[in-house]
């Protein structure tokens, strides 16, 4: 999925069908590619930056794993990954790595009769669903989460990523939290082997959204963008605090809270399963990854002030879309201690 034009932006944004790529970009243009999870956020500060600058972006959607492999290929400005980089990796390849944005994943389901944000589930029986331990939407352990909710039988099938993802190593890494069960059966990471029988993937947030929506009884996970801007059926989560809580950005926010990003050598760490009672359990950041040493000085320093523009300008466009700006301490930290290694002259 390539952001150039407003419609296109628009379009992209707001659908959940597979991503198409446009390879031409402006001499001008800055180029990414890489993570699902944020490219709504992403789409809309491009289309500002746009309008205020002349400059666009254009970026891949293609997946985490694959931002991470083209930008060690060198062939885009830079990378965005949802599973962060290990520091010792990012060393060795000459890399930076800074978080851009918060959001969150939330399981959807497609259940008749079904509001969103209806049903309760806690972390083991989310992690028994996907493990294929409970198949049935009318399993007693559902049923005793949700007193009072008629819920309708259904053969359960699980939509999960067919690429490399770090939506999916947001969701494992909590579900291995957890479940023990699960952390030893299956683990945690951007591709896992999904245990279920009755499973099907799809590519990108998009794919997953997409196929939630066309199969009945399914559950999957995207996103919350993904979710809201496409009426999809998310559920409630307990948290660790022992709280039944809804995904917005103020439960990402509390989530968030206890990060001290600046004492994380390359910034990189999981944020799942957090502490405190308004906390929604399966909250993430999104990454950016460029050279200490880029071959193009310029477009690298393009990226820079894109990224500077969001971090200032950008933050009434994240709560819209219910993601969560870095904090104004942690996007200091990132430019006086991150940006400072990247030679753009």
């Amino acid at each position: 999925m390539t952001i150039t034009l407003k419609k296109a932006l628009a379009v992209a944004a707001l659908s959940i069908s597979t991503a198409s790529f446009v390879p031409a970009a402006f001499a001008s243009d800055i180029t990414g590619a890489g993570a699902t999870f944020p490219f709504p956020i992403y789409a809309k500060w491009a289309e500002a930056y746009k309008a205020r600058t002349g400059n666009g972006l254009n970026y891949q959607s293609i997946g985490s794993s694959g931002g991470i492999k083209q930008i060690k290929a060198k062939t885009v400005d830079f990378g965005a990954t949802d599973n962060p980089v290990k520091f010792e990796d990012l060393q060795a390849d000459g890399l930076v790595q800074f978080p851009a944005i918060i959001g969150g994943v939330v399981p959807i389901i497609n259940l008749d009769g079904i509001k969103p944000g209806q049903i309760r589930l806690d972390g083991q029986t989310l992690a028994d669903i996907f493990q294929g331990k409970i198949t049935n939407f009318n399993d007693k352990r559902i049923a005793d989460l949700n007193p009072g909710v008629k819920i309708p039988a259904g053969e359960i099938t699980i939509v999960h990523r067919a690429d490399g993802s770090g939506t999916t190593a947001i969701f494992t890494d909590y579900l291995a939290k957890v479940s023990a069960d699960w952390k030893s059966a299956v683990g945690a990471g951007a591709a896992v082997k999904w245990p279920a029988a009755s499973s099907v993937g799809g590519k990108g947030n998009e794919g997953v959204a997409a196929n939630v929506s066309r199969v009945k009884n399914s559950i999957g996970y995207v996103e919350y963008a993904y979710a809201k801007k496409n009426n999809m059926t998310h559920v409630q989560l307990r948290n660790a605090a022992g709280q039944f809580v809804q995904p917005d950005d103020e439960t990402f926010a509390a989530a968030a809270a206890g990060t001290d990003w600046a004492k994380i050598p390359g910034m990189g760490t999981f944020i799942t399963n957090a502490g405190g009672a308004k906390s929604w359990p399966i909250t993430g950041a999104s990454f950016i990854l460029m050279y200490k040493e880029p071959g193009n000085k310029a477009r690298s320093a393009e990226v820079l002030k894109f990224f500077d523009y969001a971090f200032k300008e950008g933050k009434k466009m994240a709560a819209e879309l219910d993601y969560v700006p870095m904090p104004d301490s942690t996007t200091d930290f990132i430019r006086k201690n991150v940006w400072n290694q990247i030679n753009t002259k």
